[in-house]
């Protein structure tokens, strides 16, 4: 049976690899990221490779009312969201924590903590109402093996 996956961060590294999987499967895809460019291409390669359905959404998980009405206002026929797979995430700034940037601190927890909960809090509602979904959120190694000057990556 043909699901719906939202894939946030598609257009690389593991979200990436995770559109293609899906589009190998037949499933239609909404895959959103921070560059418009790229996500057309990711799309175009989806459509000519896999014959999949993609509906390409551009924005930053950072803000939050840019997902509420990216992700609130999905269009008839893609509001019906099987699977969320939440990938966007970054690392910026590594440096010992007595020299960090608090800017890049911002970044990262609000890309990798708090994007993850907006799209989740928009998302989940609608599972729940339908009895049915999963949501996947996807996290670093670096979660559990710390290394040296990512103290705040690893944390997020």
């Amino acid at each position: 049976m043909q699901k719906t996956v939202l894939i946030t961060g598609a257009t690389s590294g593991i979200g990436e690899a995770a559109a293609l999987k899906f589009a190998e499967s037949s499933d239609r895809l909404i895959i959103t990221g921070r560059r418009n460019e790229r996500l057309e291409e990711m799309a175009d390669h989806l459509r000519s490779t896999y014959g999949t359905e993609v509906l390409t959404l551009c924005f930053d998980v950072r803000d939050r009312e840019e997902v509420i009405k990216h992700l609130g206002g999905l269009p008839d026929g893609w509001r019906q969201i099987d699977i969320l797979i939440n990938n966007a995430g970054l690392a910026v700034g590594l440096s010992h924590i007595d020299e960090g940037d608090t800017d890049d601190w911002d970044r990262m927890i609000d890309t990798n903590v708090k994007g993850l909960l907006y799209v989740t809090r928009v998302i989940a509602p609608m599972m729940v109402s339908r009895g049915s979904g999963h949501i996947f959120n996807i996290a670093s190694i670096a979660g559990k093996e710390v290394y040296e000057n990512g103290s705040v990556y690893c944390a997020s």
